[in-house]
């Protein structure tokens, strides 16, 4: 399972390092200390990435969220597997990408839900990319 620092759930987010930690604050999503850092679990992120998005994400330092090159990093929120195809949805900011793709190449991406991953879309087709 993936954690994340509140950093990187921030960048995820499409919001600042100040938002994410009043967020956590308020215990919009739970964290824990490793040592000195807050660490945010996958799928506790990613469950937060979905419900942010469902409630517009409102947040004082928000600026809209963006893509360079066709690129939406974020976070898987959920996997669908089939025989031989799945299905793999991302939350990026405020956008919810659904890519479908073989069953091998979730498996070999190592895609499952609280995953970063990032999509990236061409013409009518979504790849998608692991760091």
């Amino acid at each position: 399972m993936e954690s994340y620092t509140i950093g990187q759930a921030a960048r995820l987010l499409g919001v600042s390092v100040d938002t994410a930690r009043r967020w956590a604050d308020a215990e919009r999503f739970p964290t824990r200390r490793e040592g000195t850092r807050r660490m945010v679990d996958g799928p506790d992120l990613a469950a937060f990435c979905v419900q942010a998005a469902q409630e517009g994400a409102e947040g004082e330092d928000e600026a809209p969220y963006t893509s360079a090159r066709n690129a939406f990093p974020g976070i898987v929120t959920a996997v669908k597997l089939g025989t031989v195809d799945a299905q793999v949805e991302i939350q990026a900011g405020p956008h919810r990408i659904v890519s479908l793709l073989t069953r091998e190449a979730v498996e070999e991406l190592g895609l499952a839900v609280g995953a970063r991953a990032t999509a990236r879309v061409k013409s009518t087709s979504v790849f998608v990319d692991r760091p």
